[in-house]
């Protein structure tokens, strides 16, 4: 009780005590952790590993409003002490690299993947969502989705894309390159693309890194699986380029800019804005 309850130092990060207590505990059970953003496919690779692993689904976070996760500690405790059964925890979070969640995830020895994708694309089909899921519109990244947006003006939509969930899409690419730098073997890093061609070695992947690894057939069998049934799972057309048809090269300048704020290289900022 006193563990799921204690107050963090102010970076994130617990005393030796403590910290060493949470270490132990976590390693009683497997955690498979996608630390993706919003419309990179994590929905549906979560999916595909809870059937692959027999695993569960439980949030991890303090509440969905907002989106921007942090950890929830009492949650996490819970699941090692074995309140949600026996069966693997899986979870998808759409979480930054700062301090705090640092320290977290190396408090449990979490080791979480992450999914780099055309920042346009995403924004392509997250335009997608909100305009036709009202529940969505509730959940902003850290912000406030105007409760009109489906009958802006087109121009308008793509502005306040751009110009309001953009940024956090830019920090979350500059948090998560700076920390897989740090702790190469904690971070696993996914690239969309290679998803779309070959989603069940992804999952194998996945797996693996979480330490609950799988035969490619056992992963093929849950990807196609889910794949049938992906309309349950928010996946949109997952066509590479479609930002060019919601976004305008002004559009795509805003957004370089953003990421120029940050020491991401010219190769990775060119793949993040193609």
């Amino acid at each position: 009780m006193l563990a799921a309850f204690a107050q963090p130092k102010e970076d994130g990060g617990f005393d030796s005590n403590l910290g060493g207590y949470l270490h132990k505990l976590a390693s009683r059970k497997p955690t498979v952790l996608l630390a993706f953003p919003p419309k990179a496919a994590g929905t549906f690779l979560r999916s595909a590993a809870i059937k692959a692993i027999d695993g569960q689904l439980h949030r991890i976070v303090h509440a969905q409003g907002g989106r921007d996760a942090q950890l929830y500690l009492p949650a996490l405790i819970a699941y090692y002490a074995g309140a949600f059964g026996k069966a693997p925890l899986v979870t998808h979070v759409h979480m930054q690299a700062l301090s705090a969640n640092c320290r977290f995830l190396e408090a449990l020895d979490l080791k979480p993947v992450v999914m780099l994708r055309s920042i346009p694309d995403m924004l392509a089909s997250y335009w997608d969502m909100l305009e036709t899921d009202a529940k969505a519109r509730l959940e902003g990244l850290n912000c406030l989705i105007p409760p009109l947006f489906p009958s802006m003006p087109r121009n308008d939509k793509a502005g306040f894309l751009i110009d309001v969930l953009g940024p956090w899409y830019a920090s979350y690419f500059a948090t998560w390159l700076d920390y897989a730098k740090q702790a190469p073997e904690r971070v696993l890093l996914l690239r969309y693309a290679d998803f779309v061609r070959e989603p069940a070695e992804m999952l194998s992947r996945v797996l693996a890194h979480s330490g609950v690894a799988k035969p490619p057939d056992r992963c093929q069998y849950a990807v196609d699986l889910i794949w049938n049934e992906r309309g349950k799972f928010r996946f949109n057309k997952g066509t590479a380029g479609r930002g060019r048809e919601y976004f305008t090269p002004d559009h795509v300048d805003r957004l370089a800019r953003t990421l120029s704020y940050y020491p991401i290289s010219q190769d990775l900022q060119t793949e993040l804005l193609a």
